[in-house]
């Protein structure tokens, strides 16, 4: 079976990719004894590289990494690559769910616009220097809600409703997340670039 490494810790973020990627044993990093990366870079597919590059170099395996988060109109794109330290970045808060939820709704109260993308960026190495990388990006449209709904998934789930839906992605089964997410989208374009350019059945 073929492998590769996910140059993340994130348990629910490996049972969502490893659920997406039948016939490939993915690993965390952790359990190999890789630190996170630095993600110093202002787009998904930078720091995306630079993690598969970082956990590739460190294991010798193949590496895949994912970079996403959400993207609102009304703010100039915000919290984009920074989604999970949201809060933190910006006021001083602590890093959590909560904290970048209650920030968002706070920024986001009285606008009418409430657009915005989950977005994924995943790329996959050979190698540490593969020159080739594969590189494919998802979106997911969304609209902000004003109010926390349902208790499933997690990020911003609570917070968001997926406008193909009408409802909250964490009113979602993790059925439906896995077949129209931004992460199932762009792993249905990562998964030709498996089979065409590296032979991956």
């Amino acid at each position: 079976m073929n492998e590769l490494v996910l140059a993340s810790n994130n348990a629910k973020k490996l049972k969502e990719l490893q659920a997406l990627l039948p016939g490939v044993q993915v690993r965390t990093q952790g359990e190999l004894g890789v630190s996170e990366a630095e993600e110093p870079f202002g787009t998904f597919i930078e720091n995306a590289l630079a993690k598969a590059r970082h956990a590739a170099q460190l294991t010798g395996l193949p590496a895949l990494a994912d970079d996403s988060g959400l993207c609102v109109d009304a703010l100039g794109g915000l919290p984009g690559v920074t989604s999970a330290r949201f809060a933190q970045l910006e006021v001083g808060g602590e890093r959590s769910d909560a904290a970048n939820n209650a920030l968002l709704l706070q920024r986001m109260q009285g606008r009418t616009d409430r657009r915005g993308h989950f977005v994924c960026a995943l790329v996959a190495l050979r190698h540490a220097q593969d020159p080739q990388p594969l590189i494919a990006l998802g979106r997911w449209p969304l609209v902000v809600l004003e109010g926390v709904q349902g208790e499933g998934g997690f990020g911003y789930d609570p917070i968001v409703a997926a406008v193909d839906f009408g409802q909250s992605v964490a009113s979602l089964s993790a059925e439906i997340k896995n077949q129209h997410s931004h992460r199932a989208r762009a792993m249905v374009l990562l998964r030709q670039q498996l089979r065409d350019v590296w032979g991956w059945a």
